[in-house]
């Protein structure tokens, strides 16, 4: 396969991080967003093949810039995993703070949204044209946790805008498809107690299971590899007895 290029989104750490990694290794050139550069340099770890682009995926200024700058680069852009993302307040919906639900929608959405605009308009000007966009949604875009109604909003509305980004995208050679991951071990999962015991629907709390982040990270690859003519619209990977299926 002829070398191709991937932008990574919240890739100084956790999933993001993992995924560049193994994109890396399987031959693609990489470009790494995210907020922290020191944690982007960290990433490369000596690595040639990667362009580190520090930016904050809620600015369209910085957004554009960024992939201005892996055009500059590399030419194109072939594939966008937009994994950045945060949790959010521990809240329901009768207790969170307004300007806590803005600031993840924002981050959550709007900066997923920044970023897949920026790839379809890059991906729709080159030659040849198109590309491929998988979007980080979670098991949460299915099934909420308790207390983390911001989060699990913006999540399901990721599931649309991946549906979306492929509907319009078509014309244009543009799949998008989405990833959702459950109990991957992240920093995340330590947030939300998932070693130590995280909160249950009865009030109850359980030591859940989780399964290496690399894993994950594979199955990006795996869908960034897929051929123009196949995609896959969604992927549920989740740790193996986590409670998601059935009654918990």
């Amino acid at each position: 396969m002829e070398e191709r290029i991937a932008v990574v989104t919240g890739a100084g750490s956790g999933i993001g991080r993992a995924t560049a990694h193994a994109l890396h290794d399987a031959g693609f050139r990489v470009a790494l967003i995210g907020r922290r550069e020191a944690a982007l340099r960290e990433t490369t770890q000596g690595r040639e093949r990667m362009l580190v682009l520090p930016a904050d995926v809620t600015s369209e200024a910085d957004v554009d810039a960024a992939f201005a700058a892996v055009v500059a680069e590399w030419g194109r852009v072939d594939v966008l995993f937009n994994n950045a993302g945060t949790f959010g307040p521990a809240a329901s919906a009768a207790d969170v703070e307004a300007d806590a639900w803005r600031a993840t929608l924002e981050v959550n959405v709007t900066g997923t949204l920044l970023c897949a605009r920026a790839a379809m308009r890059t991906m729709r000007a080159q030659q040849p044209r198109g590309g491929r966009i998988i979007n980080n949604g979670s098991i949460s875009a299915h099934v909420p946790r308790p207390q983390s109604v911001a989060y699990s909003v913006s999540k399901h509305a990721i599931s649309g805008l991946t549906k979306s980004i492929d509907l319009d995208g078509r014309a244009d050679g543009i799949s998008c498809g989405q990833i959702d991951i459950g109990n991957a071990a992240t920093s995340i999962m330590t947030e939300i107690g998932v070693g130590s015991g995280a909160l249950q629907p009865d009030g109850s709390r359980l030591v859940e299971p989780t399964f290496d982040v690399a894993d994950a990270a594979r199955a990006v690859v795996f869908m960034a590899q897929l051929p123009p003519e196949a995609n896959i619209g969604e992927l549920v990977v989740t740790a193996a007895g986590m409670p998601f299926g059935g009654r918990g």
